[in-house]
């Protein structure tokens, strides 16, 4: 894993290359220097020029490492010197961390406890030209292009004529070159997607000081896709380049990305055009791995279905920003760095409660933590017996006073055999039997017994030293049963556990739980707060599928689980002290965690260094390919169908459940399906954004999530936030080009 291909023997150093000797120039031309005059000449003996530089053949596959780098790293030194954008902090400035943030932040996806600077604009959707982060995204994006560009320059036959470069080395400078005109495209397709019509600058432009013309959505939408259709028949063949370089399937997803969205870049839908690429993708010979969680960890170098990685190393390849970023912010609260192979979290990312709607049913959600809730401090009594030695300490054997009155309750399990006692304290100070067997205590009294085994509702008053024992059997009644309200579906006690348990097909509508199959003692869930209220409200149940039910008796609180009996495996949260809502931004406890990225092998070894992982970041996966074939075939692409898109859709399900439990039917296969598929395939991989805008539900739309708009139960807001604002900086130095509308 230290050095996974040849391309990243590399180090980027002054000792091999300093980039600002060579795109100093260049970056000029994007960034509208007014530079009168530039002296390229190094000041330092270990810097080399370009025309230096390219005179070794070697040295192209070190510029071609440098941009991919561009993608990963922040400057010439690791993970921190010599930064290559300025006006940001360079640990923030990386364009994995940029890019994540633009398109995770502003969405259900994600939100983060910081407060640097203008970071809240993302999740308030409230950003302006001015916001430092859009301004570092946009910058990182013409810095990538301008390292291509000048490479894409240096690459030409002319120029390796000049140079009397062999046709063995020229082959193989050709084939960097497409590379590099591939980067730059995927850059430019960045631009597009984020900011639409941009300033624009190739190869073909003169090294100098000018103010690039502005190109409209069009005419760079037509740009990025000549040339993929150009450079992919220069690329590498699928699967044989080295890894973390591109090949023609990596073009064929590109090319398709930017047909999916045409209709809302261009107002041209391309839905048959996407689906031609997509089966190209598909047929190209990756495969979908067993694992879901193999794709995001340490060893995914190794994995099938990535087609496109940013590459990250713990040795080789540090950075603040990257994978870095991603893995140590999204660890805090109570979670334990050692499990994601990290030496601390940051307690930054986490998620809402309308992505975790996407795994999980909300209405049970919010009242079921799984037993986790603790205990009221309720008044208490002890019930010391053979079911626990006697022992009037014991924590698990009491009965509690809800109101704190003299009124107390709970259950246990009883057998014939044994006795019991009452104690008013962890001790036999005060101790009360039944000396009469009539239902009245007595101070030190006969022990109690119960006529046959059984589960029993105890019910003692200790101002007027009475008691009641009612065996009991449970079950769950409702509408949502396969009995409906006519009768119980019976659930069964272990006694090890202490818990009431069935697996049960629920459809949707409401349960409750009874006793004896009557209602005599029922117990629903008013205020739906997970607490079980005796003869409380119906408990809603709003997605049809097997659930574990479980109810827990014993003493107050009684609380119950119901659990969807398939399960999601791609269902990475981490809920133990965390709260579902978020009603304070800043704290990291509010939120459910994301566990999917870890630095911890799938053999469970840890990455090569506790700060820097080793899991690399996966652009494209196959897996998005196979959703986006089924989207274009549902807004009527063609050149695919109906039944081979559901084929793949359930592929996925297939993985994410272990078996087809998850299948759906083609029925079932709609538009609405497919977005919240990609969330849940899909989540924290930077897709977020793009996909709720083409569905129209980003800004405007109906669709709204905590603190989305500013407000904590979220709110709509304008549509022109599809589009992020030309950054002031550069629109105050180009005057060849309009803002975009809104801003």
């Amino acid at each position: 894993q230290h050095i996974k291909s040849d391309l990243w023997i590399l180090e980027i150093e002054k000792k091999y290359l300093n980039f600002y000797s060579i795109v100093l120039i260049a970056m000029t031309v994007v960034l509208g220097s007014c530079t009168k005059d530039l002296n390229t000449i190094p000041l330092d003996d270990d810097e080399i020029t370009a025309a230096v530089v390219y005179d070794n053949p070697a040295s192209y596959k070190q510029v071609l490492a440098k941009l991919y780098a561009g993608l990963a790293v922040s400057g010439q030194e690791g993970p921190a010197g010599k930064p290559d954008i300025t006006g940001i902090d360079e640990g923030f400035s990386t364009y994995l961390r940029q890019y994540w943030k633009a398109q995770e932040l502003t969405t259900d996806e994600a939100i983060i406890a910081w407060n640097d600077g203008n970071l809240r604009d993302y999740h308030d959707q409230d950003w302006t030209a001015t916001n430092e982060f859009i301004t570092a995204m946009y910058n990182r994006i013409y810095y990538q292009i301008s390292l291509c560009n000048e490479f894409i320059r240096e690459t030409t036959d002319e120029k390796l004529i000049e140079r009397n470069t062999s046709d063995t080395d020229k082959a193989l400078i050709e084939q960097y070159r497409a590379e590099a005109r591939f980067l730059r495209a995927f850059s430019y397709w960045h631009a597009l997607d984020m900011f639409r019509s941009v300033p624009f600058v190739t190869d073909l432009d003169q090294i100098g000081s000018f103010l690039p013309e502005q190109a409209s959505a069009d005419e760079l939408f037509s740009y990025v896709e000549s040339e993929l259709v150009d450079l992919v028949g220069k690329l590498a063949e699928p699967k044989t380049n080295e890894y973390g370089r591109v090949d023609k399937a990596a073009a064929w997803m590109l090319l398709s990305k930017l047909y999916l969205n045409a209709e809302v870049y261009i107002s041209n839908a391309k839905y048959t055009e996407a689906i031609t690429e997509l089966n190209k993708v598909i047929s190209s010979g990756y495969m979908l791995d067993d694992k879901y969680q193999d794709l995001f960890l340490a060893d995914n170098h190794t994995a099938n279905g990535i087609i496109f990685p940013v590459t990250f190393d713990g040795i080789n390849t540090r950075t603040w920003g990257g994978m870095t970023f991603i893995i140590h912010a999204g660890v805090g609260g109570n979670m334990d760095p050692a499990e994601f192979g990290i030496d601390g979290g940051w307690g930054g990312s986490r998620t809402t409660s309308a992505f975790v709607g996407k795994f999980q049913d909300l209405n049970l959600e919010k009242t079921v933590r799984s037993f986790t809730k603790l205990k009221s401090n309720y008044p208490t009594i002890y019930v010391p017996g053979d079911h626990n030695g006697w022992d009037p300490a014991n924590e698990t054997t009491v009965l509690k006073s809800v109101n704190s009155d003299d009124n107390y309750e709970g259950y246990l399990y009883l057998t014939a055999a044994g006795g019991f006692k009452f104690t008013t304290g962890p001790n036999w100070d005060v101790n009360y039997g039944d000396s009469g067997a009539d239902g009245t205590l007595d101070s030190g009294g006969d022990n109690i017994s119960v006529a046959e085994d059984g589960f029993y509702k105890i019910n003692v008053n200790i101002g007027t030293l009475t008691y009641t024992l009612t065996k009991t059997t449970w079950g769950v009644i409702g509408s949502a049963t396969a009995n409906g309200w006519d009768s119980d579906q019976d659930l069964t006690y272990d006694e090890t556990s202490g818990l009431w348990t069935a697996v049960l097909d629920l459809g949707i509508g409401e349960i409750k739980f009874r006793a004896n199959d009557g209602w005599d003692l029922n117990y629903g869930d008013t205020g739906a707060n997970g607490i079980l209220t005796e003869g409380g409200d119906n408990i809603a149940i709003a997605t049809p599928g097997s659930y574990i039910v479980t109810l827990q008796l014993g003493a107050p609180d009684y609380t119950y689980s119901i659990v969807r009996g398939s399960f999601d495996g791609r269902e990475m949260f981490h809920m133990d002290g965390q709260s579902l809502e978020i009603t304070d931004i800043h704290e990291f406890t509010e939120g459910y965690a994301i566990t999917k990225f870890k630095n911890i092998t799938s053999t469970g070894a840890t990455g090569s260094d506790l700060t820097f992982p080793d899991t690399d970041w996966p652009v494209f996966r196959l897996a998005d390919a196979y959703l986006m074939y089924a989207e274009a075939v549902l807004r009527g692409g063609a050149g695919g169908d109906a039944g081979t898109a559901l084929d793949y859709v359930n592929n996925l399900l297939e993985r994410a459940y272990g078996d087809d439990s998850g299948n759906i039917s083609v029925g079932e296969l709609t538009l609405e399906f497919i977005l919240d598929e990609r969330a849940r395939e899909l989540y924290w991989e930077g897709h977020r954004r793009t996909d709720l805008i083409r569905f129209g539900q980003f800004s405007d739309g109906s669709y709204i999530w905590p603190w989305k708009g500013g407000i904590a139960d979220g709110r709509s807001t304008s549509g022109f936030l599809d589009i992020f604002p030309i950054p002031s900086t550069d629109m105050g130095a180009n005057p060849n080009l309009t803002q975009n509308p809104g801003y």
